[in-house]
Order: structure tokens, then sequence, then C-alpha cells
């Protein structure tokens, strides 16, 4: 076990009770948690992994108004998703993107007579495309719910001729291509990353009194006479914290948080959704910068996404077994080489290409019989007070969300706090930048001028350019600490130096080597961790963690299990 003192426990220790204590570092706790702490409410956050390790950081990497939830009936939903994404490309923009899409289409008036049977049975029936005819008017409405405060174009449709002349390598057999922009955000685990810490900020403004604490490797594992028990994973220490409130945001282990605090529930339905990443030049190209979002042959929504110089396949939709890891099959990865087939019929994907691979539960309402696809999407919160070191406590529980809508799914849950603790809005986080979103250069004339003026001796444009993307205009500051001592860019990557690391230590709460990996950067997602990297990485953690040699050779063990064993990636460990 780790024996290294951190300062976040520390905190959570010396001061054990907060108004409100947030069980869960995924996006919808951490957006919460930065509302509350900036309502000046005392609030806690503890996360039993690393920030952002479950289904926020398995998603298909969009930020989308949710075209498809049109055929739920899900007309709320769209609407506040739309309403949200265009205020995510304002807010966000370091990480948040405009995203091309483009739907293939084969026929024009099928599933005509079908879409009113799903749309009033949400059951999945025979599969039966989606024609052109349905697929207008639902570009027309989703069209209709952007016009107001939107940033993107509307949608446009083209013929055969037309669409093949603009992607070439789209199956010969379309009848048209329908095009809209949706958005994207490539660094899902940074953006979760910004807002948790401009809630430690918000809560750190208050003069003698630190308000918002929050730490990760932290899990509630029971609840005694004297409030909850809280256990660090790292360490394997217990201790007791209390609270007025607790918001459980666990996503699809909502029901077993609410089991560990002695009164179980069955809010919870979730489904698995796996994607793979591929190294693959001719897909990219055939993509030609954009999504390719379309109905599979079994009535699947899926895509085909480039990313970089990457291209992301997802996704699958199949009910979850939360006592199994959640891992992408063999059969997953057949299913994604079939889809690539169905619409680019003359490119070849095979296993080699595969760089990356994940899988996640998608948090999702108990839904019994109704399949899969037409689980609602949208969220709910549920209270049940609980009797916690002799005092009724009440506990939310948040069934339900989406990546898109978590700010104004953390401010509908942060009012409800407010209204139990007697609290009121001091302000709305609709138009509040989000870390390094704030004087985000808007232009890529502007992102070269900003790299020019960051540009020194130390840091090279091609390295201030990654610092930008990793960071925003957060990366001032990491230059700033790059600056102040010798720093080493890697061998392995030129993305990395120890300095680099050791300022995510300092700032960014690292438990062990894979988060780095994994979540503090893009390189396993972009298939770029090599034995040579671990090992360098490690060596940087050591110092500033404490780490001694046994210590090392454990974490690049660890690094490359879960690499091999949740993301399909084979890296053979060089251990002294």
């Amino acid at each position: 076990m780790q024996t290294l003192v951190r300062p976040q426990v520390e905190a959570l220790k010396a001061r054990p009770h907060a108004k409100v204590l947030i069980i869960g570092g995924g996006i919808n706790g951490v957006g919460t948690f930065r509302d509350l702490a900036l309502q000046g409410i005392d609030v806690a956050l503890v996360e039993r992994g690393d920030y952002c390790q479950g289904a926020s950081g398995a998603s298909s990497h969009m930020i989308h108004g949710g075209i498809r939830y049109l055929e739920n009936g899900e007309f709320r939903l769209v609407k506040e998703s739309v309403v949200e994404r265009n205020g995510l490309l304002k807010i966000a923009p370091h990480y948040v993107k405009p995203l091309q899409t483009t739907i293939p289409i084969f026929s024009t008036f099928s599933g005509i007579l079908s879409a009113p049977v799903r749309f009033l049975s949400h059951k999945q029936g025979k599969p039966q495309e989606r024609g052109a005819f349905l697929i207008k008017a639902g570009l027309t409405m989703y069209d209709f719910f952007s016009r107001d405060g939107g940033t993107v174009p509307r949608h446009d449709f083209k013929g055969r001729n037309k669409a093949l002349a603009e992607m070439p390598q789209l199956h010969p057999g379309i009848k048209y291509a329908a095009t809209y922009y949706d958005a994207s955000v490539h660094n899902p685990e940074r953006l979760t990353l910004d807002v948790l810490q401009d809630g430690e900020k918000a809560g750190a403004a208050t003069p003698g009194i630190e308000q918002a604490r929050a730490t990760n490797y932290v899990a509630l594992t029971a609840v005694t006479d004297d409030g909850v028990q809280l256990t660090d994973q790292l360490t394997g220490e217990s201790f007791t914290f209390t609270a007025d409130v607790i918001v459980n945001t666990t996503g699809a282990w909502v029901d077993m948080t609410n089991a560990d605090m002695g009164a179980a529930t069955r809010f919870m339905g979730g489904t698995k959704g796996s994607h793979i990443v591929l190294d693959h030049p001719e897909l990219l190209a055939a993509c030609k910068g954009r999504e390719i979002f379309f109905e599979h042959t079994d009535g699947r929504i899926v895509l085909i996404y480039p990313m970089g110089d990457r291209v992301l396949v997802g996704t699958t939709d199949i009910d979850a077994d939360m006592t199994q890891d959640a891992v992408c099959t063999d059969a997953e990865i057949d299913y994604f080489f079939d889809l690539v087939g169905h619409v680019f019929p003359n490119i070849l994907v095979t296993r080699d290409e595969i760089v990356y691979s994940f899988s996640g539960v998608r948090p999702l309402p108990r839904h019994d019989e109704t399949a899969p696809g037409f689980v609602s999407r949208d969220y709910r919160i549920e209270r049940a007070d609980r009797t916690i070191a002799g005092a009724s406590i009440p506990v939310l529980s948040l069934v339900g969300g989406k990546w898109t809508t978590f700010r104004a799914l953390a401010e509908h849950m942060s009012n409800d706090v407010l209204a139990i603790v007697g609290g009121t809005r001091k302000t709305s986080t609709a138009k509040l930048p989000i870390g390094g979103g704030v004087n985000f250069p808007a232009t890529n004339a502007a992102v070269e001028a900003w790299i020019s003026s960051h540009t020194s001796e130390s840091v090279d444009a091609a390295r201030a350019g990654v610092l930008l993307t990793r960071y925003g205009t957060r990366a001032t500051d990491v230059i700033a600490f790059l600056a102040q001592g010798k720093d080493t860019v890697f061998n392995s990557t030129n993305e990395l130096s120890d300095r680099e690391v050791a300022f995510m230590v300092e700032n960014e709460q690292i438990g062990h080597l894979i988060d780095v990996m994994i979540r503090r950067t893009s390189l396993a997602f972009r298939g770029l961790v090599t034995s040579e990297l671990l090992a360098e990485t490690a060596a940087a953690l050591a110092g500033p963690l404490g780490w001694n040699q046994e210590k090392v050779a454990e974490e690049i063990g660890h690094a490359v299990d879960i690499l091999a064993r949740f993301h399909g990636v084979q890296v053979q460990s060089l251990i002294a």
C-alpha cells in the first residue's frame, strides 16, 4: 500500500464533516461539486477510482443534441441538449469543438410505417432502416431546436451524385447524404479535471475555511454509528465522515452505493457500450474530417469518427452485467468491422489496426422489456432519507444523465440541494467559462499567435502546441512551472517531460501511473504507450510521490495489466 500522505485526504480527515457529500467523480458528480462550490456551499466529493474513470471516460466523445432521441419522444431532452451543446462550444472551446456529421441514406420512404410503432411502444421490432423522408423530418425539427443561440449551421441534403463527389469512398448504393453539425469533446477526462478545479478554486475563495474539497481513490465502504466510512483505496486507511446531505452520482453503480449505505435500490439498468480506435489512414481520409453517423443493419445507431490522426468506431448497446468488468469483446469488434463495411465497402479493417479499445456502462434507468436503444437518456433525481449517525440524512440519487447535459443537470441537482439546506443560488454556470477555456484563442491564427508568444528556448513551438491542446489556456501555468527548474523531455515521446509530470502530481491528484497514460494525456487512446514511456513516466512520478524501486515496478506492472485487460493493448513491461 502507498504510504505517501495525500493532502486532499488529510483535508477530509482534519474536518470530517461537510454540508454536502458527493459520492462519485464522473462528470455529473464533478459538475455538481463545481456548481455547489460556486454557491458558497461547504461541499466534499470522493471518487473510488480516478476522476472520469467510469462511464464518463468511456463515452463516444460527442457533445450532441441527440437527434435520435426525437424518435423516443424526448423533446425536452433534445432541446436541453442542443442548448447545452451550444453553450459548451462557448464556455469550453479548448475541448469542445464543432463536429460536421454526415448520414449516408439508402432509401427514400423506408421506416415511415414502423416509426410510429417505435415511437409509441419503444420496442425495436424487426429492423427497418430510416429513409430520407424520416431523416429530413428529424433534421428539420433538430434545426428548430437549435435556432435560439445556435452556433452551428443548419443541415444540408445532397443526392447520390453530389454526395459521392464529396465522399467517393461511401457505398455507391446510397441515395442521399444528409450533413449537419453537432460537437465533439476530444479530452473528456481533462474537461472533467477543469470542472473539478474550478470548484476547488471557488471553495477556496471563502476566507477562513476550505469549502470545496475533493479526492480521488477514496470509496464509501460502510455506514457506522458515527457516520459513513470512507476508505482510502491507496493506503487502506478508513475514517468516518458526516454530512447534512449525501448526493449519489456513481452512475451505473448507484444501486450498489445505496446498498453500501444500508438501503438497497433498484433504479439502474445500465447498458454496455464499446468502442475501438484505429490507426487507419485510408479510413481517416475517407471520412473527410466528418463523423459518419448512421443506422446499421440491426437498427443500432453507430458512428465512425475521425479524431486527430486516429478513427473512433462505436458503439454497442448491450444490457450490462454489473458483476463483470466492461471490456470490448471479439464479437463487438466483428460488429464494428461489419459496420465500417456497410458504408465504406472498399475499405478493409483488421485487428492489426486497432490501437486501443474501451468499454463502459451507461447509467441508464431500469428498463425491463424496453429495448436498450429506446431506454431514456434523460435523467431524474430520486430522494430517500437514511438514518445515519442518529440523524435523518437526505440522500439524492442521480438516475441517468449524459455528457452533453452535465452542466444543466448539475444546476438542477444543486437547486434540489439548496432547497434542502436552505441556500440560495448566487450564480449560474450557463455562461461561465470552464478552466482552460478562459480566453482560449478563437481562430487558427489566434492559436498560432498564442503558440508563438509562449515559445522559448525551453519550450519549442511543437511543445507549446501540445500543452495548449492538453490544458487550454491553463498551459500558461504549466509553462511557468516548467521554467522554474531543469526540465527534460522524454526520449519516448516529445509530448511529456519530467517537470510536466511533477506539475500533474502537484495539481491533478495522480494516484497511479495509468492515470497519466489514460486520463491526464491521450497517449494510451492514440496507441502511443510503449515500455520505455511507462518506465520514463514511472521514474518521473517516483520522486514527487515517494515511490521506491519496488513501487515503480509495481506501478509499471499495474499499467501493463490495465492496458491489456481493459483496452486490448499489449505492452511488454521493462522492469529493471
